[in-house]
């Protein structure tokens, strides 16, 4: 049974809960993003683009596997078990579908499931996170001449890398936005490129590294209520305006002309909010554009930035987990490596948008990030495998059910507290050190 004709079936007889596979991908946001691109063919083809799509889910998901098997295993196989085209054809048709019509299709459907989600807030803000992330790509002609190496002691990587900046709602680890461009661009500037897709009502969470008064201004100043949260950057020079009790202050930024030139909308003077904590008997101190003190509680605001880390959690999800620690991309050409970034993001919100509905049938008890990713990403494995058995149009919906009856399975243990304090390591010795005898 062809994939697309398998979605079409269930869409009809399936029970009102669960429509059909379009709850994995709704088939019509596909249909839209290939129009909208220009990639929509007109003659039937044995190997359409919207299976390419889903080749692209099953690229993610299937890691070890080569892309002839993919193609089998993702049901694009004639009766008699033969794949219907050459493994040369899925090349050439993953370069018809283009790059475009991928990214605006992830756009779509985080729109579409962030739209279904009733994510918590935090004083009527949505809590975000954007961080950076590198990816290494194959060591081929084409990618070095559009990619860039990182440079350690002089030295040049073994492989050209990209650099990405992504944006993620904390609770569902949902990835709302994401830029990516060659390794030496800068991550502020990839992050600059968020603005516009951030919503109103909003609070995200920076690392230090994202400090710049220009960038800072610009988030705050695009949109209604959306708010920043960073640490204070080592040697940062502030003017106390007031204080207002032990824990916080209300404080004056200066910037310099370096950068109100590149920020020509930053003013010369920004009064944000200094907020003071002791963790572990250390001190530290974040910057906020959250300066009504009676809206945002200190404590409440003080305790906010520890969940920052649920976006390296996300990113070690999918590079880790996802893709099983495979280091390096399977694309060998510049379009194509973006394509399959594209495709891996859009992977990682289908099997994170799932693990939200598993929540909810947990009647609210429990947020998606406290769930297990490895067990929800093992059982879209098993649905994808048993896909060309499946026979029955009700079938799959049924295996959906039974997937989110069995959220509770998935629940994971409260996170313990670190038990070994950070240190630094001693430096590894190129030679072994002479044992002196005794004597």
């Amino acid at each position: 049974m062809q994939l697309s004709h398998a979605l079409d079936i269930i869409n009809i007889h399936a029970p009102s809960r669960i429509d059909s596979l379009h709850d994995l991908l709704p088939a019509d946001l596909i249909s839209q993003a290939l129009a909208q691109t220009d990639t929509v063919t007109f003659r039937k083809r044995k190997l359409p683009l919207e299976s390419m799509v889903w080749l692209l889910i099953g690229m993610a998901i299937y890691n070890d596997k080569s892309m002839a098997t993919i193609v089998n295993t993702m049901d694009i196989v004639n009766s008699d078990g033969k794949p219907f085209v050459a493994p040369s054809a899925v090349i050439q048709r993953r370069q018809s579908l283009g790059e475009d019509a991928v990214r605006l299709l992830f756009e779509k459907t985080q729109s579409y499931w962030h739209q279904q989600a009733n994510h918590p807030v935090f004083c009527g803000l949505t809590l975000l996170g954007v961080d950076g992330v590198v990816w290494r790509l194959p060591d081929t002609p084409e990618n070095n001449q559009t990619y860039s190496r990182q440079i350690t002691t002089g030295k040049p990587s073994e492989y050209p890398q990209v650099r990405m900046v992504c944006q993620m709602e904390l609770s569902s680890h949902l990835i709302t936005a994401s830029a990516f461009d060659d390794y030496n661009v800068n991550e502020m500037k990839l992050a600059e490129q968020l603005i516009d897709n951030t919503p109103d009502h909003s609070l995200t969470l920076f690392d230090k590294g994202f400090y710049s008064l220009g960038l800072l201004h610009r988030w705050h100043s695009s949109g209604t209520e959306r708010h920043w949260l960073i640490p204070l950057k080592k040697g940062t020079q502030y003017e106390v305006v007031r204080r207002v009790g032990k824990k916080q202050a209300i404080v004056r930024l200066s910037s310099n002309p370096r950068a109100r030139k590149l920020w020509p909308d930053l003013p010369e003077q920004l009064e944000v909010r200094l907020i003071t904590r002791n963790v572990k008997g250390k001190e530290t101190q974040v910057l906020t554009s959250m300066t009504d003190v009676l809206k945002y509680p200190v404590d409440d605001v003080a305790e906010l930035y520890t969940h920052r880390w649920e976006i390296e959690l996300g990113f070690r999800e999918q590079k880790q987990y996802m893709l099983g620690n495979r280091l390096t991309l399977r694309s060998k050409l510049p379009q194509m490596v973006r394509q399959e970034l594209w495709g891996i993001l859009l992977t990682y919100n289908l099997v994170r948008y799932q693990m939200l509905k598993m929540s909810q049938h947990l009647q609210g008890e429990y947020y998606p990030c406290e769930l297990s990713f490895t067990g929800m990403l093992a059982q879209i494995f098993r649905l994808l495998i048993g896909l060309p058995y499946t026979n029955s149009p009700g079938a799959v919906p049924r295996q959906l059910n039974t997937i989110y009856e069995m959220a509770e399975v998935l629940i994971l243990p409260g996170r313990r507290e670190r038990s070994c304090p950070r240190v630094v390591k001693r430096r590894p010795k190129r030679y072994p050190e002479k044992c002196q005898s005794v004597s």
